[in-house]
């Protein structure tokens, strides 16, 4: 409340002080009239005040009679911004409630007075009230106004915490610090492992004995009661019918496979990444591949000791061939319809017992190398919007040539491997170096490119591929890296600078669909201009350039022959094929081409 005042008198606004004066019953007590500041709900008791007052309104407290006046009125204090709580008054002095109704001869109705909120903070009023406005020397205590429900303060806001200065990952690891210390003495993966643990991976118990199904597995024999001897003639022509039979409902049969792997031996499970649309793939893809070369067994050797040694990072272990074969046989027994019998079933056995034991030979010959490494990621760089240079420093000394490749994990999606080429010759310090480009829906190349900084750690896996020199044969070298292709022949280029070129000529064509994805480019005109046996042509399809335009393949083919040159393929699988077509055109045999057709494209 700011002060305590009469009504002024107002003509045209009810009656006058004179008249109300003479109308109010003798003894009772004069009203005195409250402002209240904003946001009070009083204006609409008042007489003649709309509710639509601006800042201020009028509120009606019926107060005591006054005794009679014995001498002047003295000077009322000024009046506190914010009144104390006033004592209770006498049951004297206290004034009767507000009535419902007053007499007629009263002021009009006027409602019942609910409490008003505590009053804002208002700047004091004059120090002196004019003497007029009061007619009592000293006015009585009012009554104790009930007071508002208290209202408990705002806790007052606390400080936000200081952003952090250190990313949460660096402050317990250092991006630079070496991982080597922190690395296991064997990397071992599987069922249970470390590394599934650490990456979150749901693995179940392994049961005691697998459940048993509506329908029974058909179990394989134990070795010793297998049919003898390597698969026949007979047993191939077999396989191949019934692989022929199978291909059109191919994924229909390897998602039944998975479902009764997973439902018998359930363990088996944490093996193979969340999303099996390409694992399912793959697998009739090796099938295929492996009934074709049963019958030339340094051919199944060649093809089936990677891929023994590349299932060691899943976990894949001796004892799971043969869960796994009967599973195979099951699925295959039901999609191939009438081409399957007694006797197609021994042919199956035979040509699934050789590709086992020729995948187990692959895996022991790796057996005391690690199954996978750490990498901890030590320099990631963007070269273009979807171009990475990623550096990594493996936990242990990681054996490889230059021109292979490396399956990569990343944390981000457990148990997926994807093949990148790796980008520099051996260093004497160690370091790996990866190219990778983000591909539409690629989950690992994305992750990589877009997610991974310094201080994340991967997995790597063995260095595979046959894209590597001959150093005892040396001749003229042509080399084709179409895209992030050029990794590899960046590594060709610089294992040749340290080993000596001789009279080694190398010719290289990099190619791009534009000029800004020449990432590449530079480095590689400063190593020819270091080294005056290397030659570089810049080729680009879509744009108009500087150097030469058109495709890689056709371009090639315009600089020919070739013959007399070993030839280095590496990029996309079109420009790959194209360009092999082009060199054999060109006079160059075909044992002298080499490419890991696919293999570094990972995705």
């Amino acid at each position: 409340m700011e002060a305590l005042t009469t009504e002024p008198p107002q003509p045209g606004r009810g009656q006058p002080d004179e008249e109300r004066a003479a109308a109010r019953p003798r003894g009772a007590a004069a009203p005195v009239l409250v402002r209240a500041g904003v946001g009070s709900t009083a204006p609409a008791a008042v007489p003649g005040l709309t509710p639509a007052a601006p800042r201020e309104s009028l509120t009606v407290i019926e107060l005591a009679p006054p005794p009679p006046a014995a001498s002047p009125a003295p000077a009322v204090p000024p009046a506190p911004a914010v009144p104390p709580a006033l004592p209770a008054a006498s049951a004297a002095q206290a004034a009767p409630p507000l009535p419902a109704a007053p007499p007629a001869a009263g002021p009009p109705p006027r409602p019942p007075v609910p409490p008003a909120p505590p009053a804002p903070v208002v700047p004091p009023p004059p120090a002196v009230l004019p003497s007029a406005a009061i007619p009592a020397p000293a006015l009585p205590q009012p009554p104790t106004p009930v007071p508002p429900t208290p209202v408990p303060p705002p806790p007052a806001p606390t400080a936000p915490a200081a952003p952090a200065l250190v990313h949460a990952r660096t402050a317990v690891r250092p991006p630079i610090e070496p991982f080597i210390t922190r690395a296991p003495g064997l990397n071992w993966s599987g069922p249970g492992d470390n590394w599934s643990r650490a990456w979150g991976t749901p693995v179940l118990p392994a049961a005691a004995a697998p459940p048993a199904p509506g329908a029974a597995l058909p179990a394989l024999r134990p070795a010793a009661a297998r049919p003898a001897g390597a698969p026949t003639p007979r047993d191939l022509d077999l396989v191949h019918a019934s692989l022929a039979a199978l291909e059109p409902v191919a994924e229909r049969a390897t998602a039944h496979f998975y479902a009764l792997l997973f439902l018998h031996r359930p363990e088996l499970r944490s093996l193979f990444p969340a999303a099996m649309d390409v694992q399912r793939d793959r697998l009739f893809r090796a099938l295929l591949t492996a009934a074709r070369c049963a019958g030339d067994p340094a051919a199944l050797a060649r093809y089936l000791h990677p891929l023994g040694r590349s299932h060691r990072r899943y976990g894949a272990a001796a004892q799971h061939y043969e869960p796994f074969g009967a599973c195979l046989l099951a699925a295959v027994s039901r999609y191939c319809g009438n081409r399957w019998d007694a006797e197609t079933e021994e042919a199956w056995r035979r040509v699934y017992a050789l590709i086992s034991h020729t995948m187990a030979e692959g895996a022991r010959e790796a057996a005391a190398a690690p199954s996978w490494w750490h990498g901890e990621i030590v320099a990631h760089e963007q070269r273009t919007p979807e171009v990475a240079v990623l550096t990594v420093r493996p936990d242990q000394p990681y054996p490889y040539r230059a021109g292979q490749y490396a399956a990569v994990e990343t944390p981000w999606w457990p148990r997926v491997w994807r093949p990148y080429s790796l980008a520099c010759a051996p260093r004497p310090d160690g370091l790996l170096s990866f190219h990778v480009k983000a591909v539409p829906a690629g989950w690992v190349s994305n992750a990589l490119v877009h997610r991974a900084r310094p201080g994340d750690v991967l997995r790597l896996g063995p260095a595979e591929g046959g894209m590597v020199l001959d150093h005892g044969a040396p001749g003229r070298l042509l080399c084709l890296g179409g895209g992030t292709g050029i990794a590899p022949v960046r590594a060709l280029v610089e294992e040749v600078a340290e080993r000596g070129s001789g009279d080694r000529e190398v010719q290289v064509f990099y190619g791009a669909r534009r000029n800004e994805e020449l990432y590449e480019l530079q480095p590689l005109l400063r190593l020819a201009r270091q080294h005056p046996w290397l030659t570089v042509h810049p080729v680009v399809s879509d744009q108009r350039t500087p150097g030469t335009a058109g495709s890689l393949p056709d371009v090639v083919q315009s600089r020919g022959p070739w013959a007399g040159y070993d030839a280095y393929l590496s990029g996309p699988p079109a420009m790959v094929r194209r360009s092999v077509d082009v060199l054999l055109r060109s006079g160059v045999p075909g044992d002298r081409i080499r490419h890991d057709l696919g293999a570094a494209a990972g995705a």
